[in-house]
């Protein structure tokens, strides 16, 4: 928590997103009865959540897990700085996951009155700045999923783009950042490329050459460009170089 000029601890900002109206009601009650919180937004989908947090900067979010078009897990992935995060949810076998992304706490639904204010009161002693340095809040997220990607998401000026990863054409590394080729449209997501590799099905995408990721299903031809230099020619005619290892690759797959 913050501190101003007169020493008055100011309450701890909070976003709840939750598909359910129920949830988002009960939210409110319980915190309206905490003065050291205040509840500054409520959002009832992901899509809306990733706006809000990012307009507003909460200190805490409690955040339901399974929603609709984005989920919990999906909906962090897009945030930037990464927030502080109780994940909420009727579904415990994802408490192990919400962990794996240190989430300072867990609430299971149903949930009563005294639940919540312990977990909120733990999470404002994890927000003081006298706590423990040793303790790491909220290193960044590595979303726990199952693999291989279905889709990738990507943050486009104020909106989120979801990219089937079946439509992906290919992907080339640029500093921390990985261009995604969708047809005639090109999309900036901040990720490495090998990052993005191991969550992208090996049957299907190759890296060819250490900048770049090609969907094995949009390669047209492989021609000699150099000795011992080659280049992939995509069916809309884009060109992408081929690594020794790269060839060696496909060579494997053709």
């Amino acid at each position: 928590m913050d501190v101003d000029a007169d020493s008055t601890v100011r309450p701890v900002r909070v976003v709840s997103v939750d598909d359910e109206a129920h949830a988002r009601g009960l939210i409110r009650e319980y915190l309206s009865e905490m003065p050291d919180f205040e509840l500054i937004a409520e959002c009832a989908n992901g899509f809306e959540a990733v706006k809000v947090i990012g307009r507003e900067r909460p200190d805490l979010i409690l955040l339901d897990i399974q929603m609709p078009k984005l989920d919990g897990f999906e909906v962090l992935e897009l945030l930037d700085p990464k927030p502080k995060v109780i994940f909420v949810t009727a579904f415990d076998e994802y408490a192990v996951k919400a962990f794996e992304v240190r989430a300072i706490d867990y609430l299971l639904k149903p949930f009563g009155r005294e639940r919540f204010v312990e977990v909120l009161e733990h999470a404002a002693a994890r927000l003081r700045p006298d706590h423990s340095p040793e303790v790491r809040l909220q290193p960044d997220f590595a979303r726990p999923r199952s693999l291989p990607l279905n889709r990738i998401l990507v943050r486009h000026d104020s909106d989120v783009v979801i990219i089937p990863a079946t439509k992906l054409d290919f992907a080339e590394a640029q500093d921390d950042y990985v261009r995604l080729a969708v047809g005639d449209v090109s999309y900036l997501k901040q990720q490495t490329l090998s990052e993005l590799e191991e969550q992208l099905d090996p049957g299907r995408f190759i890296r060819v050459h250490r900048s770049y990721i090609i969907n094995v299903d949009r390669l047209a031809k492989v021609e000699l460009y150099a000795k011992d230099s080659r280049v992939a020619i995509l069916r809309d005619g884009t060109k992408v170089p081929i690594s020794r290892a790269g060839y060696a690759k496909l060579r494997e797959r053709l």
